[in-house]
């Protein structure tokens, strides 16, 4: 018999979520059944996206249920197996939910090789984050080589390879962040042309005096305000890769729409949003790039890993919204 600690949804909340949102209960796993697996987690990601997934809404994936164990992803070690794909001792990477433990399909777990990176580089650059970069520079907003992006929630977990990419793609990369330890980081040692701190005036004037003939692309991770100061930078022709919104994620009223949208039929421009599960058939491709990139030392993964049992997943979540993350947030059990 074993028993998993899991956090589960007490309730959807307004704004914040808070210690009324969630319930943490010890729950018997049952016995695997054929194609299953048991793994022990030892890391999960915490994701902006996984405030969106608590609102009873319609969206790419369905809201978590009341009661369920929240969702996320994680990696973990295969403690007992009667599947083909996994043998006891593997490292795992998949949706694993908020648990220490948890019986899953084989079928829907990826094999990790920790000797090519850690745990939690497996949830960050390796990951959801690093391969919605790929995809979200390559395929959506498609930047070629000479062009100025502009990346939104830079020193995030997909902000920081997105500049990277661009970087190396031989763009020119201006990174917009809060703070300027965070600034500093993108600039001294990620390699960003410049960095921009929201915090101190609006990002327009920042990026004009930076480049005054504009962005060819812009990476959105934010929304909101600065979303709408980047729709006053662009050039003719620039493509926005619409991402995520996290400034607007626990508003408690229907975030304002943009008030310069006009400037994408001024400089036909075009904005279009993209999940990132729309490429899964291609995800080896993107892996085999950005690990690569890794071993070679021309991207730099950076985690802020919390070290805590499930019971602090709560607070730690909430640290993607005060700013206390720097690169990919990760919790280790």
């Amino acid at each position: 018999m074993t028993v998993a600690r899991q956090v589960r949804l007490r309730a959807r909340p307004v704004g914040l979520p808070d210690a009324g949102t969630w319930d943490v209960v010890d729950t018997e796993l049952p016995a695997l059944g054929d194609g299953e697996v048991l793994v022990r987690v030892t890391h999960l990601s915490l994701d902006p996206a996984m405030r969106g997934w608590l609102n009873d809404v319609r969206s790419y994936v369905p809201p978590v249920g009341v009661g369920e164990v929240m969702r996320a992803f994680g990696v973990g070690t295969v403690l007992a197996s009667r599947s083909p794909e996994h043998a006891v001792g593997d490292a795992v990477s998949g949706i694993t939910g908020v648990a220490d433990h948890a019986v899953l399909r084989g079928s829907d777990l990826s094999p990790v090789d920790l000797d090519v990176a850690s745990a939690p580089t497996w949830l960050g650059a390796l990951s959801m984050p690093g391969l919605t970069a790929w995809f979200g520079l390559f395929d959506v907003a498609r930047a070629q080589p000479g062009e100025t992006v502009l990346v939104s929630g830079a020193a995030g977990a997909v902000g920081s390879v997105v500049g990277q990419l661009a970087k190396a793609h031989g763009c020119r990369v201006i990174g917009v962040a809060g703070g300027p330890e965070k600034t500093r980081w993108l600039t001294e040692e990620l390699g960003f042309d410049a960095a921009i701190d929201y915090r101190e005036g609006a990002v327009h004037r920042a990026v004009r005096a930076i480049a005054p003939e504009g962005v060819d692309v812009y990476f959105d991770n934010v929304g909101g305000e600065v979303l709408d100061s980047a729709l006053r930078t662009l050039r003719r022709g620039a493509r926005i890769a619409l991402c995520g919104a996290i400034s607007t994620y626990n508003a408690t009223e229907p975030a304002p729409g943009p008030a310069h949208y006009m400037s994408l039929l001024v400089n036909r421009a075009s904005m279009t949003g993209f999940v990132v599960f729309d490429y899964e058939d291609r995800y080896p491709e993107a892996i085999a790039d950005l690990s690569a990139r890794l071993r070679d030392g021309s991207l730099v993964a950076r985690e802020t890993v919390v070290r805590g049992g499930v019971d602090a997943f709560g607070d730690t979540l909430l640290m993607l919204f005060d700013g206390g993350n720097t690169g990919k947030l990760v919790l280790e059990l």
